[in-house]
Protein backbone atom coordinates (compact mmCIF):
# COMPACT_ATOMS: atom_id res chain seq x y z
CA UNK A 1 0.00 0.00 0.00
CA UNK A 2 1.54 3.37 -1.00
CA UNK A 3 2.40 5.83 1.75
CA UNK A 4 0.29 8.97 1.86
CA UNK A 5 1.98 12.05 0.47
CA UNK A 6 3.63 14.18 3.15
CA UNK A 7 4.34 17.86 2.84
CA UNK A 8 7.94 18.42 1.85
CA UNK A 9 8.58 15.01 0.33
CA UNK A 10 9.03 16.40 -3.20
CA UNK A 11 11.47 19.00 -1.86
CA UNK A 12 13.49 16.29 -0.11
CA UNK A 13 13.50 14.27 -3.33
CA UNK A 14 14.74 17.23 -5.34
CA UNK A 15 17.41 17.99 -2.72
CA UNK A 16 18.53 14.36 -2.82
CA UNK A 17 18.77 14.44 -6.61
CA UNK A 18 21.01 17.52 -6.52
CA UNK A 19 23.12 16.05 -3.71
CA UNK A 20 23.51 12.76 -5.54
CA UNK A 21 24.55 14.61 -8.71
CA UNK A 22 27.26 16.35 -6.69
CA UNK A 23 28.26 12.99 -5.18
CA UNK A 24 28.36 11.34 -8.61
CA UNK A 25 31.10 13.70 -9.76
CA UNK A 26 33.10 13.07 -6.60
CA UNK A 27 32.75 9.32 -7.16
CA UNK A 28 33.78 9.66 -10.80
CA UNK A 29 36.89 11.60 -9.80
CA UNK A 30 37.62 9.14 -6.98
CA UNK A 31 37.68 6.35 -9.56
CA UNK A 32 40.19 8.27 -11.69
CA UNK A 33 37.95 10.30 -14.00
CA UNK A 34 39.22 13.74 -14.93
CA UNK A 35 36.34 15.41 -16.83
CA UNK A 36 35.56 18.80 -15.20
CA UNK A 37 38.09 18.19 -12.41
CA UNK A 38 39.94 21.33 -13.53
CA UNK A 39 36.79 23.34 -12.76
CA UNK A 40 37.39 22.56 -9.09
CA UNK A 41 40.89 24.02 -9.21
CA UNK A 42 44.40 23.30 -10.35
CA UNK A 43 45.14 21.98 -6.87
CA UNK A 44 42.64 19.15 -7.53
CA UNK A 45 44.19 18.10 -10.84
CA UNK A 46 47.65 18.40 -9.31
CA UNK A 47 46.69 16.19 -6.39
CA UNK A 48 45.04 13.64 -8.68
CA UNK A 49 48.23 13.44 -10.74
CA UNK A 50 50.76 13.46 -7.90
CA UNK A 51 48.90 11.23 -5.43
CA UNK A 52 46.13 9.39 -7.27
CA UNK A 53 45.51 6.79 -4.57
CA UNK A 54 45.32 9.37 -1.78
CA UNK A 55 43.14 11.65 -3.89
CA UNK A 56 40.88 8.71 -4.75
CA UNK A 57 40.52 7.71 -1.10
CA UNK A 58 39.82 11.29 0.00
CA UNK A 59 37.26 11.73 -2.77
CA UNK A 60 35.70 8.40 -1.80
CA UNK A 61 35.12 9.75 1.71
CA UNK A 62 33.71 12.98 0.23
CA UNK A 63 31.41 10.90 -1.97
CA UNK A 64 30.10 8.93 1.00
CA UNK A 65 29.48 12.12 2.97
CA UNK A 66 27.57 13.66 0.06
CA UNK A 67 25.50 10.49 -0.45
CA UNK A 68 24.65 10.42 3.25
CA UNK A 69 23.73 14.12 3.17
CA UNK A 70 21.48 13.49 0.20
CA UNK A 71 19.81 10.27 1.38
CA UNK A 72 19.43 10.70 5.15
CA UNK A 73 16.72 13.41 4.90
CA UNK A 74 14.66 11.10 2.68
CA UNK A 75 15.07 8.22 5.10
CA UNK A 76 14.09 10.42 8.05
CA UNK A 77 11.08 11.77 6.18
CA UNK A 78 9.91 8.25 5.37
CA UNK A 79 10.29 7.14 8.97
CA UNK A 80 13.18 4.77 8.24
CA UNK A 81 15.56 6.37 10.76
CA UNK A 82 14.86 6.95 14.41
CA UNK A 83 15.63 10.10 16.34
CA UNK A 84 13.72 12.30 13.89
CA UNK A 85 14.17 15.48 15.95
CA UNK A 86 17.95 15.05 16.12
CA UNK A 87 18.24 14.32 12.41
CA UNK A 88 16.05 17.27 11.49
CA UNK A 89 18.21 19.60 13.60
CA UNK A 90 21.28 18.32 11.80
CA UNK A 91 19.47 18.74 8.47
CA UNK A 92 18.58 22.37 9.30
CA UNK A 93 22.24 23.05 10.09
CA UNK A 94 23.46 21.20 7.00
CA UNK A 95 20.96 22.88 4.70
CA UNK A 96 21.92 26.29 6.06
CA UNK A 97 25.62 25.56 5.64
CA UNK A 98 25.13 24.32 2.08
CA UNK A 99 23.12 27.39 1.17
CA UNK A 100 25.49 29.93 2.74
CA UNK A 101 28.63 28.14 1.52
CA UNK A 102 27.30 27.77 -2.01
CA UNK A 103 25.95 31.30 -2.34
CA UNK A 104 28.98 32.88 -0.70
CA UNK A 105 31.50 31.06 -2.85
CA UNK A 106 29.51 31.61 -6.04
CA UNK A 107 29.26 35.34 -5.35
CA UNK A 108 32.99 35.60 -4.65
CA UNK A 109 33.85 33.59 -7.76
CA UNK A 110 31.62 35.81 -9.92
CA UNK A 111 33.19 38.89 -8.33
CA UNK A 112 36.65 37.62 -9.28
CA UNK A 113 35.55 36.79 -12.82
CA UNK A 114 33.94 40.22 -13.26
CA UNK A 115 36.97 42.06 -11.90
CA UNK A 116 35.23 43.33 -8.77
CA UNK A 117 37.78 41.41 -6.72
CA UNK A 118 41.30 41.63 -8.11
CA UNK A 119 43.90 39.10 -7.01
CA UNK A 120 47.57 40.03 -7.00
CA UNK A 121 48.69 36.69 -8.44
CA UNK A 122 45.88 36.24 -10.96
CA UNK A 123 43.42 33.38 -10.85
CA UNK A 124 42.46 30.12 -12.49
CA UNK A 125 39.65 31.25 -14.80
CA UNK A 126 38.31 27.74 -15.46
CA UNK A 127 38.15 26.94 -11.74
CA UNK A 128 36.51 30.28 -10.94
CA UNK A 129 33.90 29.68 -13.63
CA UNK A 130 33.31 26.15 -12.31
CA UNK A 131 32.69 27.53 -8.82
CA UNK A 132 30.65 30.50 -10.03
CA UNK A 133 28.38 28.68 -12.43
CA UNK A 134 28.35 25.01 -11.43
CA UNK A 135 29.66 23.58 -8.16
CA UNK A 136 28.76 26.32 -5.70
CA UNK A 137 25.32 27.05 -7.18
CA UNK A 138 24.64 23.30 -6.91
CA UNK A 139 25.60 23.40 -3.22
CA UNK A 140 23.30 26.41 -2.73
CA UNK A 141 20.43 24.75 -4.60
CA UNK A 142 20.88 21.55 -2.58
CA UNK A 143 20.73 23.55 0.65
CA UNK A 144 17.74 25.64 -0.46
CA UNK A 145 15.76 22.54 -1.48
CA UNK A 146 16.58 20.79 1.77
CA UNK A 147 15.54 23.83 3.81
CA UNK A 148 12.33 24.12 1.80
CA UNK A 149 11.53 20.48 2.54
CA UNK A 150 12.23 20.96 6.23
CA UNK A 151 10.08 24.08 6.38
CA UNK A 152 7.25 22.48 4.43
CA UNK A 153 7.25 19.36 6.62
CA UNK A 154 7.40 21.06 10.01
CA UNK A 155 4.95 19.63 12.45
CA UNK A 156 4.42 16.39 10.50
Amino acid sequence: MPQPSRPGRAWFGAAAAVGLLHAAFSAYWALGGRWLLDTVGSWATGLAESAPVGAGLALGVVTLAKVAGAVVPLLVERGRLGHRRLWRRLEWAGGGLLLVYGLGNAVVAWAVLLGVIVTADGYDARAQLGHAALWDPLFALWGALLLAGLRRSRGT
